[in-house]
């Protein structure tokens, strides 16, 4: 364990709190999951018990790291039962005041020494430090999605992220089992700032009618050997998700190259944000995933 975190706090129990609060509970850390009701966090829970069940089924944890590791997860209903964690991670929506709203109400509830981190994928982590009773404890810790699963978490300081706060957050990070990439304070940090743009790319590509969904993502797998197609990466990050980060990008950088595709903005202004909704470039209402277009 990191020397001074014991205790991990998660605001958000959605798909990246609720792996956040996982990986954490196996580390050996107390974490205390909060959301904005107590279904939330339920549901979360369930998440994360579910996600450990597979993991002792595939014997890449033990049945006793399970239930000592689900021992570890207390509910945080009120931010004042955060008061005790040494760390806390927002993992909220991707809007920039609905961070500084949670930030004006936590940090009335943290100890002062507390280190403040963020998950966010785009959004500067200078100027939400800005907005906070902390700006020398406040880092950004980007998880990747699956977070039990996926081996890479950024690490961003913001300019005034002191070094005392770097270093036990990088600490912490390697506790988790996972690979650090430092990334400096700029717009999407590094995978997304290159994974966005490939994937808005794409969908230019259907848009402009070079190729159909199926085309265009049998080419990737196939042709670049990329696991998952553009589109139906971007159906299981959620296209609202992406639809944020290129803005973040377009504002934070002027350039035209990071323009949303038209049909980008259409699909999520008509709710189809993927595989949340059941429908995004693909629908997922039947036996198997029909490319909508």
């Amino acid at each position: 364990m990191a020397a001074t975190i014991k205790t991990v706090g998660v605001i958000g129990a959605g798909q990246m709190g609720n792996g956040i609060a996982h990986v954490c509970a196996l580390a050996g850390y107390d974490v205390k999951l909060n959301d904005i009701s107590a279904d939330r966090i339920k549901a979360g829970m369930a998440t994360i018990n579910g996600n450990m069940a597979k993991q002792v089924s595939k014997k890449t944890i033990t049945e006793e790291d399970r239930k000592s590791a689900l021992g570890r997860i207390g509910v945080a209903e009120k931010y004042e039962d955060l008061g005790t964690c040494d760390l806390v991670i927002e993992t909220a929506i991707e809007k920039e005041e609905a961070k500084r709203k949670i930030y004006a109400e936590l940090c009335q509830s943290l100890k002062p020494e507390a280190i403040l981190a963020t998950n966010t994928s785009s959004i500067s982590i200078t100027r939400l430090a800005a907005t906070t009773d902390r700006p020398e404890r406040f880092i950004g810790i980007h998880f990747m999605n699956p977070v039990p699963l996926m081996e890479l978490v950024e690490v961003i300081r913001g300019i005034a992220t002191d070094d005392a706060t770097f270093e036990t957050s990088k600490d912490f990070v390697r506790t988790l089992h996972k690979t650090i990439a430092v990334s400096e304070d700029f717009p999407a940090f590094i995978v997304n700032r290159i994974l966005l743009p490939m994937i808005n790319e794409a969908i230019y590509t259907l848009y402009e009618g070079v190729g159909n969904v199926e085309a265009i993502d049998t080419a990737m797998r196939l042709g670049a050997h990329h696991p998952m197609g553009p589109l139906e990466l971007a159906d299981f990050i959620g296209l609202d998700t992406c639809l944020s980060v290129m803005q973040v990008l377009h504002e934070g950088l002027a350039d035209s190259k990071y323009r949303p595709c038209p049909l980008l903005v259409k699909y999520v202004e008509a709710g189809w944000l993927g595989r949340k909704t059941q429908r995004g470039f693909y629908d997922y209402r039947g036996d198997k995933p029909v490319p909508t277009r």
